[in-house]
């Protein structure tokens, strides 16, 4: 690319990032007033039901819980400005302390799934193109459309019944340490990542197929296939590289998918990522935990957004000049 198309990316770039900005901002806003008005008082919730109004006020005052909440997002604010995303209130813990572990998790997790899942939709999109109207295309449209209907839970639960309980081959609770081996992690995470992969696969492989039969009545495409070109290199060499645009996008999109709607999965498998913090801390009404994680969730997917963009634009530079 040449120096007017780097000029015109760094100026994409600026205004998605100043985008990006400031949907973070509207984020915060709707995360902050959203936890408020959950049920509950966690000052009560700490110290009991038997607890007396004056001490429980006296804890209220301490936690800052006393004060509007105009102000305390303001002070909340700024604090994550400054890299400081405070305490937790259940266990009084630095919260980045309490979430560099989980997040680590949730990540190892949602790269296991993207290793399996993305090769395999575009294996699977490719090889529905090729064959597409046969008999293995409508198995792979029906399997696909089937795993998109169900929701996440449901399969998770499909495959806990019958290959940790029925079959016992693998375990049922993900139970994941932080010094345990690299592949005894693989083994734990195995249920989750397949869950994840299965829900995931089914778009992107659409997508491919999709992407590839658009470009194969394009003249160029006719063309080789008249020179009696064999129809896999035609759509491995020719018809993939200029379908790469859409296909990046709708792959990066699922990777912001699998860090950021794992919540369900590691809520099944009760594994301790971030999605399960999250969920714990909502129950425990430990707010500044609750609005650390959904601000970081929210953060990965905007960032993981502006990428797909890039990308797209990277691989099809006619998108540098839009008609």
């Amino acid at each position: 690319m040449n120096g007017a198309a780097f000029r015109i990316i760094g100026s994409l770039l600026a205004r998605r990032l100043a985008l990006g900005l400031l949907t973070l901002f509207v984020v915060s806003l709707i995360i902050f007033f959203g936890v408020e008005l959950l049920p509950g008082d966690l000052a009560q919730n700490l110290l009991g039901q038997s607890a007396t109004p004056e001490t429980v006020a006296a804890l209220r005052r301490d936690l800052g819980l006393d004060q509007p909440a105009v102000l305390r997002y303001l002070w909340w604010l700024g604090d994550i400005l400054q890299g400081d995303l405070g305490q937790s209130l259940a266990n009084r813990r630095d919260i980045a302390e309490v979430i560099g572990d989980r997040l680590g998790n949730t990540l190892f997790l949602a790269g296991m799934a993207a290793v399996m899942a993305v090769p395999l939709a575009l294996c699977l999109g490719m090889l529905a193109a090729l064959y597409r109207n046969s008999l293995f295309d409508r198995i792979v449209n029906i399997a696909t459309l089937t795993s998109i209907s169900f929701p996440e839970f449901f399969i998770a639960y499909i495959l806990i019944l019958y290959l940790a309980v029925g079959q016992g081959w693998f375990p049922s609770l993900s139970r994941a340490a932080p010094d345990m081996p690299f592949w005894d992690h693989v083994y734990v995470c195995l249920l989750p990542a397949v869950t994840l992969t299965l829900v995931t696969t089914a778009h992107m492989m659409r997508m491919t197929r999709a992407a590839i039969i658009n470009l194969l009545a394009r003249p160029y495409i006719e063309m080789a296939t008249l020179k009696g070109i064999r129809p896999r290199r035609i759509i491995l060499w020719h018809a993939l590289p200029n379908a790469l645009a859409p296909i990046i996008n709708v792959v990066v999109l699922n990777l912001a998918y699998l860090v950021v709607g794992v919540v369900l999965v590691e809520v099944v498998f009760v594994y301790p990522g971030l999605g399960q913090l999250l969920v714990d801390s909502v129950s425990k009404r430990d707010l500044p935990v609750v609005q650390a994680a959904s601000l970081i969730f929210a953060l990965t997917y905007i960032l993981l957004n502006l990428l797909a963009d890039v990308l797209s634009i990277v691989s099809n530079p006619q998108l540098l000049h839009p008609r």
